[in-house]
C-alpha cells in the first residue's frame, strides 16, 4: 500500500522575501540565529512552520518558549490568523499528521513520534530534564535570560538549533545576544528588520501611532511606534519605573568597572522570593555614594548555597544582610525561619521594616541617582532594574498601580530592599566626630576643636568622591 506524501510546510505556506534569508539559513542547516523584527513580521508564523518542517526530519521533541508559562495559551496555543480565520499552529501543524493533541498541557505529538510542546521561561528548572533538538524563544527580550543558561548545554550536547525571536525591549539581553551574532557570522545569523527593511506599509505604522497617541500619550506612544515598528533598542521601557535614571547614569559613567574597596564592609540586600526564587545585591556605603559592586541570583539555590557563594565563591566577610520582614515567618518541614536559617549560616541578618512595593519603588528613585554599579557583575540585576515596570491593563487600557511579575521582579525587589538598607544605614550609623580629624599641609594631625572652616570643606570634597571619579 503507498504511503501518502507529506508536503512541508503545509498548506501552501511560503516564505514572504522579508522572512527568506532567515528561512533559508535554517532550512540549510544553521544551528543559531537571532531574528530582531517588527511586530507584525510574521516571526511565530515561520518559527511554526519550521518547526513542522524539522519534527518530520528528525524525530525529537521541539520547545517553543514563551516568556510566561501563562500566556503562552493566548500568543501561541489559540492565536488564531486574522487573515484566514484559523489557529495557526493548527495551520502549521495540520491534524493528519498528528497522532494526539493534549489541550491541557498544549502539547502535540506527531504520528512519527516528533513532540512539540509549549513551554515557558518563567520557571527554568522545569526546563531541564528532558532533551529538545529545536527550540524557539519567542518575545526573548521579555523572556528570563537564565532559560538560556539552562538550555544552551542541552541543545550543544543534542546537536540542536535555536531561534531567537523578538521585538526589541531596550539595551538587555536580547541586544547582547543579538550583538554575539552579529560578531559571529560563522555560527549565528543575526537578522534585523525594521518596518524600513521589509517593506511594511507606513500608513498603518501611522495609523498606530494616532491608536498610541490617544492611549499613552505623544511621547510615550512615539516610543512604543520606535520600539515596535522601528525596532529601537534605545527606546524606553514602556512603563519602566526607573528606567530614565540608569539611562542618566549610564551617560554619566556611572555603570563601569568598579573594585570593592577593601576598607568598607560588603553589605547584602536579599529577595527571598518564593521557594528559592532569590536573588542579592552586593552594596558599599560612602558619604552619600551607593557602590554597587556584585550581583547574583538562582534557583534551588537557597540560603545555605548563597551562604556559600559570599563566604567562599566572592570571599566576602562581615557586613549586613538586609532582608524583608517575613524572613521571620516559621516554614513548615524545617520549623526553622528563614532568619533563623541565615544566622546558623554564619550570616548577619536585620529585618527591614515592613512596607509598600510603592514605597520601595520611590526608595529607588531617591537613592539610584547616587549609585555607581560594576559593569559585568551587576550586569543581569541592571536588565532586572531596566525591565522592572508597572502592570498594563489591555482591557481598561491603563497602568496599574503594581508591577508586572515577570524574571525581573526578583531582582527588583531585592534592589528595592537594598535601597531602604541605604537609608537606613545612613541615619542610623551617622560619621563619628573623630572623623573630622585632617592632616595639614605640613603633615600635623589636628583635634577637632583646631580644624578650621577650610579643612572641614577639603574633607567633605574628599569624602564625597573618596575615588577621584568624575560625574
Amino acid at each position: 500500500m503507498a504511503t501518502a506524501a507529506i508536503e512541508l510546510p503545509a498548506g501552501g505556506w511560503r516564505p514572504r522575501p522579508h522572512q527568506r534569508r532567515l528561512w533559508s539559513y535554517l532550512e540549510h542547516g544553521g544551528k543559531r540565529a537571532i531574528a530582531i523584527c517588527h511586530r507584525r513580521w510574521g516571526k511565530d508564523d515561520v518559527a511554526l512552520h519550521y518547526t513542522a518542517t524539522a519534527a518530520h526530519e528528525r524525530v525529537a521533541d521541539y520547545w517553543h518558549c514563551l516568556p510566561e508559562y501563562a500566556q503562552a495559551r493566548k500568543a501561541i496555543w489559540m492565536a488564531v490568523n486574522p487573515h484566514t480565520g484559523r489557529r495557526r499552529i493548527d495551520e502549521a501543524f495540520p491534524f493528519h499528521l498528528r497522532e494526539q493533541t493534549w489541550e491541557n498541557e498544549m502539547a502535540i505529538r506527531f504520528r512519527n513520534g516528533s513532540l512539540w510542546r509549549v513551554v515557558g521561561s518563567d520557571n527554568p528548572n522545569s526546563l531541564v530534564g528532558t532533551a529538545p533538538a529545536g527550540l524557539v524563544m519567542s518575545e526573548y527580550a521579555l523572556s528570563n535570560p537564565a532559560s538560556w543558561g539552562y538550555l544552551a548545554p542541552i541543545l550543544e550536547e543534542n546537536n540542536g538549533w535555536a531561534l531567537f525571536i523578538t521585538t526589541p525591549r531596550g539595551r538587555n539581553h536580547a541586544k547582547s545576544m543579538y550583538d554575539l551574532a552579529r560578531a559571529s557570522p560563522g555560527k549565528w545569523l543575526a537578522e534585523f528588520s525594521s518596518v524600513l527593511q521589509s517593506g511594511f506599509s507606513l500608513e498603518r505604522v501611522e495609523e498606530a501611532r494616532k491608536e498610541y497617541h490617544a492611549i499613552f500619550g505623544q511621547d510615550a506612544g512615539d516610543a512604543l511606534i520606535e520600539q515596535e515598528y522601528f525596532c529601537s533598542f534605545t527606546a524606553a521601557i514602556l512603563g519602566a519605573y526607573w528606567g530614565k535614571i540608569l539611562d542618566r547614569l549610564e551617560r554619566a559613567g556611572r555603570i563601569l568597572r568598579l573594585p570593592i574597596e577593601p576598607q568598607l564592609p560588603v553589605h547584602r540586600a536579599w529577595d527571598l522570593g518564593k521557594g528559592d526564587h532569590m536573588a542579592i545585591w552586593f552594596f558599599q556605603v560612602w558619604a552619600g555614594q551607593v557602590r554597587v559592586v556584585d550581583f547574583v541570583q538562582g534557583h534551588a539555590v537557597g540560603i545555605p548555597g548563597f551562604a556559600r557563594i559570599i563566604r567562599e565563591e566572592k570571599n566576602i566577610r562581615g557586613g549586613i544582610d538586609y532582608v524583608p520582614h517575613d524572613a521571620r515567618v516559621v516554614e513548615l518541614g524545617t520549623e526553622k525561619s528563614r532568619l533563623e536559617t541565615m544566622k546558623v549560616c554564619g550570616l548577619n541578618p536585620e529585618i527591614i521594616p515592613m512596607h509598600r512595593v510603592e514605597d520601595r519603588i520611590n526608595a529607588g528613585r531617591r537613592v539610584l541617582p547616587r549609585c555607581w554599579f560594576d559593569e559585568t557583575n551587576c550586569k543581569q540585576g541592571l536588565e532586572s532594574l531596566r525591565n522592572y515596570r508597572s502592570e498594563w491593563d489591555q482591557d481598561k487600557m491603563t497602568f496599574l498601580d503594581v508591577p508586572e511579575k515577570d524574571w525581573s521582579t526578583h531582582g527588583a525587589d531585592a534592589f528595592g530592599y537594598l535601597c531602604y538598607s541605604v537609608e537606613e544605614i545612613e541615619v542610623s550609623k551617622p560619621k563619628p566626630l573623630a572623623r573630622v580629624m585632617q592632616t595639614t599641609q605640613n603633615g600635623q594631625q589636628l583635634p577637632p576643636n583646631q580644624v578650621t572652616l577650610g579643612d572641614l570643606w577639603e574633607l567633605n570634597r574628599k569624602e564625597d568622591n573618596p575615588m577621584g571619579y568624575t560625574q
